[in-house]
């Protein structure tokens, strides 16, 4: 079995496939990429090089593998960073012929937009697309707070808040939802993850301390929801893959911090490499706490 990964990829640094494929690899996870652009570096430099990819390159790959009779063989599709909205339209029909050749397979939408600080990063159109025609289609989706606010219209300010958007995200049709990051308060960030299904629903918090890492850093995002939905399709248990997920993170954003010397404020990138053991055999442990509803 085998996830097939279409998103973003830089050649240097790690943000989108950079940031996602290496950890599902080191998970024991078979990943077919497919990048939806191709660039020197993230944006978050200020300048890059390289175009996204002709939507036409993506039909083309993705039916090179259905001539292989291999799709049958998906487990999951994860989509992230889209170039344009064309890009979506080919993320859709590749979703609904996998989900036709392998009914079980799982559709894990990363909403990458924007983020607290930066706001929208993407163009327009792409908001739109993801709000009304990809999350009606995900079975799981993986949304910071910028981007859970922006797809549900809700200004999330406490738990209560957070609690009504997630809800709202569930109401279009994902049955599980991931708030990659949450703030509270000064000094930590959380993760919420809530499941929700004809037989089952819960939902946890898990909250860990804040490492200054601010804007200076990609890709975060991309890694935590690749880590989440390989512990989630070994497990199918939120709460045990929820903290699995927050101490892989956590070990690995802290090594990056302790790593690199931050200078006037330019980006740094992740230690994915050099942190690898913390995918596998992570240093620190948090504890999920389930929230009443």
């Amino acid at each position: 079995m085998a996830i097939l990964s279409i998103q973003s990829h830089v050649v240097y640094g790690y943000a989108g496939n950079t940031a996602a494929v290496f950890p599902l690899q080191r998970l024991g996870r078979e990943v077919w990429a497919v990048n939806t652009v191709e660039f020197s570096n993230h944006t978050g430099y200020g300048s890059w090089r390289g175009k996204i990819m002709e939507t036409q390159l993506i039909y083309d790959l993705i039916t090179g593998l259905e001539e292989r009779d291999v799709l049958k063989n998906c487990e999951a599709v994860l989509s992230g960073y889209m170039g344009d909205a064309a890009t979506g339209k080919a993320i859709i029909d590749t979703v609904k012929k996998v989900k036709t050749l392998a009914p079980a397979s799982l559709y894990c939408c990363d909403p990458v937009m924007g983020d607290s600080g930066r706001g929208f990063y993407v163009k327009s159109g792409i908001p739109e697309m993801f709000k009304n025609e990809l999350i009606p289609l995900a079975d799981i989706v993986c949304p910071n707070q910028f981007e859970l606010e922006a797809l549900t219209d809700i200004k999330i300010d406490s738990m209560d808040s957070a609690v009504k958007a997630i809800n709202t995200l569930h109401e279009k049709g994902p049955s599980v939802v991931l708030v990659t990051s949450f703030k509270e308060r000064d000094g930590e960030l959380s993760m919420l993850a809530s499941e929700k299904n004809a037989e089952k629903n819960s939902f946890f918090k898990i909250t860990t301390p804040e490492i200054p890492l601010e804007n200076n850093i990609a890709g975060t995002g991309d890694m935590t929801t690749s880590v989440f939905l390989s512990h989630y399709l070994e497990s199918k248990n939120l709460k045990k893959t929820l903290e699995f997920c927050a101490a892989s993170v956590y070990s690995i954003l802290e090594d990056t911090y302790k790593s690199v010397l931050i200078k006037n404020g330019a980006p740094f990138e992740l230690k994915i490499i050099k942190a690898q053991e913390q995918l596998i055999s992570p240093k620190h442990n948090f504890n999920a706490e389930r929230i009443i509803l």
